[in-house]
C-alpha cells in the first residue's frame, strides 16, 4: 500500500486527485487542510484520513509525515516557507518523494508574450517567492517532481504535453484534470519522475493569450 500525504487537500487539483484514488485499496490518503469539514463527504471512504490544521505548523507536519511514502503539496501563500518546512520535516521523517505544483515561468523559460503576462499576472514578488521555493526543493536530496503549469482551466479533459527543465515552455493553457492525471502518475511511479521539473500544457495552445485575457475579463 502506498501512503500519500496531500497538503492543501481542498485545492481544485487535489480534489480531482482524491476522487481518482478514492477507495482504491493500493493507496492510503492523509488529507491536510485548514477546515477539514469542507471535505466531510470523504470521511466514509475506506482509505482516507482527514486532518484539520495549518501546514506551517511544523509540529503538525512532523506528526502527519510519520510512515508516509509520498507528499503531494498543492499550496499557495508563502511558498518559500512552505518549501523550507516541508523539506525539513520530510528529511526528519525519512520521506523521500515530493510532488510540488507551481506555475510556468519558474526559470524564465516561458516565451513572450505569454511569459511577460504570467509575470505581471502573478506579480514579481510572488513569482520570486515561488522561485526561491523551487531552489530549496532542487537543492535538497529528495526525490522531487516539480510540475510547472500553464494557465489552469476547469475543462473536463485530459490532454497535455510535457517539457523538461532547460527546454522552452510550450503552450499557454492546461486543464486541472490534466495536471491531476500527471500527479496520479507520479504518485504511482515516482522513480519515473525522479528530480524532474516538468512544464505541462495543452498541445496547440501556444497562441491563446487573447483567449486567456478574455476568460479573465469574464471572471
Amino acid at each position: 500500500m502506498k501512503k500519500v500525504l496531500i497538503l492543501g487537500a481542498n485545492g481544485k487539483i487535489a480534489r480531482i486527485v482524491e476522487r481518482k484514488l478514492l477507495n482504491k485499496p493500493d493507496y492510503r490518503l492523509t488529507l491536510v487542510l485548514r477546515n477539514a469539514g469542507r471535505l466531510a463527504k470523504l470521511k466514509s471512504a475506506d482509505n482516507i484520513s482527514l486532518i484539520d490544521g495549518d501546514i506551517d505548523d511544523c509540529n503538525l507536519l512532523d506528526a502527519v509525515m510519520s510512515d508516509i511514502d509520498i507528499v503531494y503539496a498543492n499550496l499557495n501563500g508563502n511558498m518559500e516557507n512552505h518549501a523550507r518546512h516541508i523539506t525539513k520535516m520530510m528529511r526528519k521523517n525519512n520521506v523521500e518523494n515530493l510532488i510540488w505544483i507551481t506555475g510556468s515561468g519558474l526559470y524564465h523559460e516561458t516565451p513572450d508574450p505569454f511569459g511577460s503576462w504570467v509575470e505581471n499576472y502573478v506579480g514579481h514578488e510572488s513569482k520570486e517567492d515561488t522561485r526561491r521555493a523551487a531552489r530549496i526543493i532542487e537543492s535538497s536530496d529528495l526525490s522531487y517532481t516539480i510540475i510547472r503549469a500553464a494557465y489552469m482551466t476547469n475543462d473536463n479533459e485530459v490532454d497535455y504535453e510535457l517539457t523538461h527543465k532547460g527546454e522552452i515552455f510550450k503552450g499557454t493553457m492546461i486543464s486541472r484534470a490534466s495536471i491531476a492525471d500527471l500527479v496520479v502518475k507520479v504518485i504511482t511511479r515516482p522513480t519515473d519522475y525522479y528530480q524532474e521539473s516538468l512544464g505541462i500544457s495543452k498541445p496547440g495552445t501556444d497562441n491563446m493569450l487573447a483567449k486567456i485575457k478574455e476568460m479573465e475579463h469574464d471572471c
